[in-house]
């Protein structure tokens, strides 16, 4: 680090960074330069002392973590690689890993994926029925969030209905349990309960976290919040050491548990706390933050603040409205195409490639008029959000052997890896297994080595399942001991060739095109994994640290690792000593990944995005379509349209209903909020006066968030269309001077 931390830096900037020494709440408006100051502030906290390992920067995203990494090894060089940079669902597994074993967790549990959880369900509540499963899980998510286990949501339940699903959550954690398994809120919900519980983890853990910076404070939910107080301990709030990074204004996900009393409760837990806020934008102009500072002032403020901008006047917000959502996409679709032609005299020449503009909308379901529309006029495009690759069949086949190597006690894990690809094993076999299992309260994997089995199975279903334990077996240890990219490689081609995995693909495939994509998606996978192993590509979750250097390994150790191995033990510890590691160890970070880093290269394509997916993303030029009543604010459901109360009961219903639909709209509002300010130099607005509601059209009205905006309307209206037809037959003009020039030169 060749200068100070402060260089470059504006004033408020500058005070977050230095301040140091008590907890801290920086207010970062939208574009603001959070991550900034955040990786400026680590650096001067290494500055000032304190040992990179005792850094925890805690955000919310895998790619948010890694791009924050990255900046802060830009910053600080070689000590960035010590610094604790992950996601609250990381930190929770490494502090699982590490103490789990105080909640009677094995260090190598297994962490379950949405559609595991799904299945588990539909089995604790004796029900078929996926949608059924999926809102139980739904419904449990929520109270985990709010740090209820099956036992307090019984106690809150507000209904039949939610009695029934805390006796499913009650069936739900007793599998858990046997499987040696958690779930996503789990990894939240768990630490803190260990924490809770058992003070000696609880101070080891105060002890090694010296500063913790949140980032995205603002999403944070009741658990993540009661976990955040317990880790910056001290004797005192004065002495807690934090800096809390958000923007209340940025609020948009209160539907999955995130609360804006998070940020009331902080200058009530810590009356010390030191408030900076950030108002300056580096990223729009005056025009477009006006806008968005007109919109989110109809909402309440915890902390007022109003955005502003160095970067000039800019092109005016425009205002588009259309007949029907088609016409909405052409006209967008023409809007993109004159940006591209014309370009803004204000942002310069440098924004015309596909990559710079963004059209966002409220519903994934919005898509797909405006796909159409470019696809009619060969405009490339990628609809953001879309499937994930672990979200892949293929890859979740993978997986899952993986989950069973890593903990034979994980059943889901168990039946997906000895039915895929089929090995002769049935359904009936599995069936009397599981009986035999339940009866013995073990797992399917310690079952099937049973000396009585051999009672509810014939001789060779018994043989069958014995030889496929024992693969199971000598797989994990040629994991275990595969050490490094070549070594990780080599083992996963000649596993796919054992397990006949590509015949598998081609036979269940009636395309062979769409077989041969899913089987180079395998050899994508395997290609990545054995180049994690080898050090080549950054843990993204940051659920493991680098264990180039010893006081990274002393922190955080890798209970696989620690394993005792016949031959291969010590082998195995210089390797990863070193930056490599074995496959195993790579393995057990994968559930905590969304995307593959190297397809998050930057295309040259037009994003197509929900305001929830942009959140945190930037585009120089931003069309925010279908700006109607119903969609934005989203089927908002006004106070006045409820009957009046005619009883002391039912206008408690009646006030808790109006404080609803003000919680809701206010949310809405603040997702307009982010979506007007991912703009950079140009923003259009549009909204339809019909749109489709099911099969039916029915009349719309433009939102009211577009009256908040307070534009001039006399020079923010544009019809893209009419100033394209211009521009191309001031084109063919200048073609044709051009030839008569030509023309002229030659005949004289």
């Amino acid at each position: 680090m060749s200068s100070s931390p402060s260089t470059g830096l504006n004033l408020a900037q500058q005070e977050a960074v230095n301040f140091m020494h008590g907890p801290c709440l920086v207010l970062a408006g939208a574009g603001s330069g959070k991550t900034r100051v955040i990786t400026h502030k680590i650096a001067r906290l290494i500055q000032a002392g304190l040992a990179p390992n005792k850094i925890f920067a805690i955000t919310f995203t895998n790619k948010a973590a890694s791009e924050m990494r990255e900046r802060a090894r830009e910053l600080i060089g070689k000590a960035a690689r010590e610094v604790v940079i992950c996601t609250f669902h990381a930190l929770g597994v490494r502090l699982l890993r590490q103490d789990g074993a105080a909640l009677g967790l094995k260090p190598n549990f297994s962490i379950l994926d949405s559609d595991d959880v799904t299945s588990i369900l539909k089995d604790a509540g004796g029900t078929v029925d996926a949608a059924t499963a999926r809102a139980w899980q739904w419904t449990i998510s929520l109270w985990k969030n709010q740090g209820l286990n099956a036992a307090g949501a019984a106690a809150e339940a507000k209904d039949d209905n939610q009695r029934i699903i805390a006796r499913v959550m009650a069936h739900y954690e007793e599998r858990l349990t046997a499987y040696q398994s958690v779930d996503f809120d789990d990894l939240i919900r768990l630490p803190l309960k260990v924490l809770q519980n058992h003070e000696h983890i609880k101070h080891k853990w105060q002890a090694l976290a010296g500063h913790i910076l949140v980032d995205e404070y603002q999403d944070t939910n009741a658990t993540q919040y009661q976990l955040l107080r317990l880790l910056v301990g001290g004797n005192s709030p004065a002495q807690a050491r934090f800096t809390a990074v958000g923007d209340d204004d940025q609020s948009i996900y209160g539907w999955r548990g995130a609360t804006l009393d998070n940020l009331k409760k902080l200058p009530v837990d810590f009356p010390t706390l030191k408030v900076i806020k950030l108002e300056q934008n580096y990223r729009s102009t005056s025009a477009i933050l006006r806008a968005a500072n007109n919109v989110i002032g109809s909402n309440p403020k915890l902390f007022p603040k109003s955005l502003w901008s160095n970067l000039g006047e800019g092109e005016p917000v425009r205002v588009q409205d259309a007949d029907s959502e088609e016409h909405e996409a052409e006209r967008t679709v023409a809007r993109i195409q004159s940006l591209r032609a014309s370009g803004l005299p204000q942002a310069g020449p440098q924004f015309k490639e596909w990559r710079d503009f963004a059209v966002l909308y409220r519903a994934n379901h919005q898509a797909k008029t405006f796909e159409k529309a470019l696809r009619k006029v060969q405009i490339p495009y990628k609809v953001s959000g879309g499937t994930s690759f672990f979200d892949r069949a293929e890859i979740k086949d993978l997986c899952g052997w993986f989950r069973l190597w890593i903990n034979n006690d994980d059943d889901p894990a168990f039946l997906r890896a000895v039915t895929t690809p089929k090995r002769g094993i049935g359904h009936q076999t599995l069936s009397a297994l599981g009986d035999f299992a339940s009866r013995y309260k073990v797992s399917l994997f310690e079952a099937l080595f049973s000396s009585s089995l051999g009672s509810v199975l014939s001789t060779k279903a018994v043989g069958s399942l014995h030889e496929f334990g024992r693969y199971v077996n000598d797989l994990e240890f040629r994991a275990r001991h595969s050490v490094g990219t070549e070594a990780a490689k080599v083992f996963l081609l000649e596993w796919l060739v054992e397990i006949g995995y590509q015949k598998h693909l081609f036979e269940a495939e009636d395309s062979e095109k769409l077989a041969a994509a899913r089987w180079s998606n395998v050899l994508d996978f395997c290609d990545w994994m054995a180049a994690r192993c080898g050090g080549q590509i950054e843990d993204m979750s940051g659920a493991t640290t680098s264990t180039s250097n010893a006081s990274a390994e002393e922190f955080f150790d890798r209970p696989l690792l620690e394993k005792s191995a016949p031959s291969g033990g010590s082998a195995v510890r210089r390797a990863t000593s070193v930056g490599a590691l074995s496959l195993l160890d790579v393995a057990q970070t994968v559930s905590l990944l969304s995307t593959i880093s190297e397809r998050q290269q930057d295309q040259n394509v037009v994003t197509l995005s929900t305001l929830h997916a942009a959140k945190g993303l930037e585009w120089p030029h931003v069309m925010l379509v279908g700006v109607t009543e119903g969609l934005l604010p989203f089927k908002l459901k006004d106070s006045g349209d409820s009957a009046a109360p005619s009883s002391g009961g039912s206008e408690r219903a009646h006030e808790a209903a109006n404080e609803a639909s003000a919680t809701h709209l206010q949310e809405e509002r603040r997702l307009m909020y982010v979506g007007i300010t991912r703009a950079q130099a140009s923003l259009a607005v549009s909204w339809t006066r019909k749109r489709k509601k099911g099969r039916e059209m029915i009349t719309a009205q433009p939102s009211r968030f577009i009256a908040e905006m307070a534009l001039d309307q006399n020079s923010a209206k544009e019809d893209p269309r009419a100033k394209l037809k211009a521009l191309r037959a001031e084109f063919a003009q200048k073609a044709q001077d051009s030839a008569a020039a030509l023309d002229l030169a030659r005949t004289a």
